[in-house]
C-alpha cells in the first residue's frame, strides 16, 4: 500500500477489476489527478510511463490505477511516491464531519 496524504494507493488483483472501465477523466492541464486538495488546491498527480487512471463510466469518483512500466505519484506539498508495475485502487481518507461523512481536505 502506498500513502501519500488522504489519498491511498491499495495493490489488487487484476481480476478484481470492475468490468468496463474507462479512462478517467484529465484536468484541464491533462493531467492524471486522483485526488485535489480542497484547502490549497494542490493536486496528488499520477505520471509515468504506460500507466491509465480508470474508472466506472457512471462513477468518475471510483478510480483504478495500471501501472505497466513505471508510475509515479506527486504532489506539491508531499514526497513522490514510486508505484512499481501493478493494478491499484485509489482510496480517499474520510472523516467524520457532524451530520455527515466527507474526504478528508488535503
Amino acid at each position: 500500500m502506498y500513502r501519500q496524504g488522504d489519498v491511498l494507493v491499495q495493490p489488487m488483483a487484476r481480476e478484481a477489476l470492475p468490468v468496463g472501465l474507462v479512462d478517467a477523466p484529465r484536468d484541464r492541464g491533462n493531467r492524471m489527478v486522483l485526488a485535489y486538495g480542497e484547502a490549497t488546491g494542490h493536486a496528488h498527480v499520477l505520471t509515468g510511463d504506460r500507466v491509465s487512471l480508470l474508472c466506472p463510466p457512471d462513477d468518475p469518483a471510483s478510480l483504478y490505477v495500471i501501472v505497466e512500466g513505471y508510475g509515479r505519484l506527486g504532489h506539491e506539498e508531499h514526497g513522490a511516491i514510486a508505484l512499481p508495475v501493478g493494478i491499484y485502487k485509489v482510496i480517499r481518507q474520510r472523516e467524520y464531519f457532524p451530520g455527515a461523512i466527507r474526504p478528508v481536505a488535503d
